[in-house]
């Protein structure tokens, strides 16, 4: 299910990168609440190519400021150390060198003798690039590309877009001469199709090589996406070819950030969520896509699903792997054990793509039960099948569970909370003691036959 690490783990970003037989997502680190992006370190996660369901974590693999546990693995001491957006490629001598853009540093190229680390560091960036080129040498967002030839290049930017090419005998030292600006434009051009907002170059660079085609994803001006755009050769031109995902249809959300794997023959889009009612506390998510045979990419909308196809209604859901959250409320963390969907008002929607109910039985209804917060506020929870309500749920100003007995529903469907109350029906001066009011907060549920 989306999220498909656990719930309480943070990592937005992400890159995905198969090395053997396991997949390795490689991202920058959140914490819950946290009123600004990212912390001092790196981890690293790792699922079976054969089953993506178990995740395995193998701890903080880069730091830039000392903890408890750790030293720091950085030799420049700067005020502001914070990791974004990491990657990893195995170089051609056979090691794993992870790229990582550090606030206030001139970038980081560390390596390690296994893909999930810890990586130690090996240098900063070796260039001539001009400074306001590569964003003050800070190399922001690299993703990089080892081709098939062993020649290395690696993307970065941030409101601009640049690429050079890496010496691969070292993978820190860039080439005299090799740097491209505005690979992916900026502004407005008919040239490769880029002529519109969701096409144009915001941050996250991320390459991949797919069937002889060099694509790049990344985040548009149009945020919340992940766009792509196609080359013929890993410096370009790049013709727009559209996005994948839109993170935040119907979901609160700031930019996106995120990459395509091939996983046993099945290609996946990596991408991230908001949580905590901010545009920090990300946490990863994935959607199967495909590649047709033309190169595209048909766009994918955001479910609840992750590597499944489908939810089971008659095992207990956490109502924070929503997928949907149309009005106030948003999705929060009180602690390790517990994350609920707070701040839900008269008219907010909520909302789980896709359950399988099964086939027919014998019965004509069936029972609906949630775990819920009240806030001293009475309100009533309609439940949808799609666009079928099938049953309404009563909530009281209470902690505790709350159940409704519900139509029979068969088949495969996304399933909606529509939360209304009767304070609506009162007169103005009444009602406007309500209308602000959180009702209560939804913990989890689970459908009964």
């Amino acid at each position: 299910m989306n999220p498909y690490l656990p719930l309480w783990e943070y990592i937005p970003d992400g890159e995905p990168r198969v090395f053997g037989d396991r997949v390795y997502i490689y991202g920058s680190h959140d914490q819950p609440g946290a009123s600004e992006f990212c912390d001092y370190k790196l981890k690293c996660w790792s699922a079976s190519v054969n089953d993506l369901n178990n995740w395995v974590c193998h701890g903080d693999v880069f730091h830039t400021k000392a903890d408890k546990d750790h030293p720091s693995d950085i030799d420049w001491n700067n005020e502001d150390t914070r990791l974004f957006a990491p990657d990893v490629v195995q170089g051609k001598d056979g090691k794993f060198y992870l790229y990582a853009y550090i606030v206030n540093g001139k970038g980081c190229v560390a390596v390690s003798d296994k893909p999930e680390g810890p990586f130690k560091l090996v240098s900063q960036y070796k260039y001539t690039i001009p400074d306001d080129v590569c964003c003050n040498g800070w190399f922001i967002d690299p993703g990089v590309l080892v081709d098939d030839d062993g020649r290395t290049y690696i993307y970065c930017g941030y409101l601009k877009s640049f690429l050079a090419e890496i010496n691969s005998d070292n993978m820190y030292e860039v080439l005299d001469g090799t740097c491209i600006e505005h690979f992916i434009p900026c502004e407005p051009t008919e040239k490769g199709g880029f002529d519109k907002e969701e096409s144009l170059f915001f941050e996250a660079c991320s390459p991949r090589k797919i069937n002889g085609k060099y694509y790049m994803i990344y985040s548009p001006k149009a945020c919340p996406r992940l766009a792509y755009a196609t080359a013929d050769s890993p410096t370009g031109p790049y013709t727009y070819r559209g996005y994948i995902i839109d993170s935040s249809k119907d979901y609160p959300g700031g930019n996106d950030h995120g990459s395509v794997a091939c996983i046993n023959g099945q290609w996946y889009v990596f991408y991230h969520r908001m949580t905590n009612g901010t545009i920090m506390s990300r946490r990863g998510c994935v959607e199967k896509i495909e590649i047709l045979p033309d190169g595209t990419i048909p766009t994918v909308e955001p479910t609840s699903l992750g590597f499944q196809d489908s939810l089971d209604p008659y095992q207990i859901t956490p109502a924070d792997i929503a997928c949907v959250l149309r009005g106030k409320a948003f999705i929060t963390e009180k602690g390790k054990f517990e994350r609920v969907i707070t701040n839900i008002h008269d008219g907010d929607e909520i909302g789980y793509k896709y359950f399988d109910f099964g086939d027919d039985y014998s019965g004509t209804r069936f029972l609906f039960t949630a775990r819920v917060k009240g806030c001293g506020c009475d309100c009533h929870m309609h439940i949808y099948a799609d666009d079928e309500e099938i049953g309404v749920c009563d909530i009281g100003h209470g902690d505790g569970e709350v159940s409704a007995v519900l139509k029979n529903v068969t088949g495969r469907h996304a399933v909606y909370f529509k939360i209304t109350t009767d304070y609506t029906s009162l007169p103005e001066w009444q009602a406007n003691y309500f209308k602000d009011r959180a009702l209560f907060e939804l913990c989890e549920f689970v459908f009964m036959k």
